[in-house]
């Protein structure tokens, strides 16, 4: 697969299977922002799902509140080819943060959320932060090797099969530093009105992985649960951060399980390799 370069604006990747007739699924990717990762749980969600994956440019300096418009307005687009589907908020990590900010901004625009790992719990990490702050010190080129490092927090990498993690190693070492450090500066100012967030009355499942080592996934999903009115709780029990990447995951299924679906389909589908949406 030939990772895309997208540069100039945040745009959606679509799967090489496009269904229009199926539920719009849009899934909003962590802290790499290229919206890739997603591709290995592609094949099962095709099953019921029409995919959009967020890509963000490499060196997208933009605000919360500038990337929610541009979520919107992309959601908008592809609703205006097949207007009358359901549609489907999936948000990961820094994702999470995204994708509820993007629900409460328009909270009727959705039939479901999804919030995986969600990174809202950020300041529960008081080291990350303070962390997060010194890297400023810390030279461009020693990124990579802080990469590596990161890799063991990121994720249960016994169950990641070898190519996912060198993937998810190449998609982590291709954000520019100083990307990493306007995105983690976004996480640290994090912050959603709870009475807002409170709104959202349609379902949304909190999915967390027990063994994130990152971030206290379990204690926010139950937190976020508790301003929620109708919501569902998942925890994964061997699962890290990255849990998508995760051999043993399959997020169609979790969905199934949890009666999150609107399709009886089967899992089926074919192809995983993420393209460019046509403008057109």
């Amino acid at each position: 697969m030939t990772i895309p370069e997208v540069e100039l604006n945040p745009c959606f990747l679509t799967p090489e299977r496009v269904q229009p007739e199926y539920p719009l699924l849009v899934y909003l990717p962590g802290m790499d922002g290229t919206g890739q990762l997603l591709r290995s749980q592609t094949a099962g969600l095709e099953a019921g799902f029409d995919i959009r994956s967020l890509a963000i440019p490499r060196k997208d300096l933009n605000t919360w509140d500038v990337l929610t418009k541009s979520v919107l307005d992309l959601i908008h687009a592809e609703l205006e080819k097949s207007s009358q589907r359901p549609v489907y908020l999936c948000g990961e990590s820094f994702g999470g943060c995204l994708a509820m900010k993007v629900a409460i901004q328009t909270p009727h625009l959705f039939k479901r959320i999804i919030l995986i790992n969600p990174a809202s719990s950020f300041h529960l990490r008081p080291w990350l932060s303070w962390a997060s702050q010194l890297t400023y010190l810390v030279p461009s080129g020693l990124y990579d090797v802080g990469a590596l490092g990161l890799l063991p927090f990121l994720a249960s990498l016994p169950r990641i099969s070898p190519s996912d993690r060198h993937d998810l190693l190449k998609t982590m070492r291709s954000v520019p530093s100083e990307t990493v450090l306007w995105r983690l500066s976004l996480l640290r100012e994090f912050h959603v009105d709870e009475q807002q967030l409170g709104r959202l009355t349609q379902p949304v499942l909190l999915i967390a992985g027990a063994s994130d080592r990152l971030l206290p996934s379990v204690t926010e999903v139950k937190r976020i649960g508790n301003i929620l009115p109708n919501n569902k709780i998942v925890v994964l029990p061997h699962c890290g951060h990255a849990c998508l990447l995760e051999q043993d995951t399959n997020l169609y299924e979790i969905l199934k399980n949890n009666d999150f679906l609107e399709s009886n389909a089967d899992i089926g589908g074919l192809g995983n390799v993420f393209k460019l949406e046509d403008p057109s």
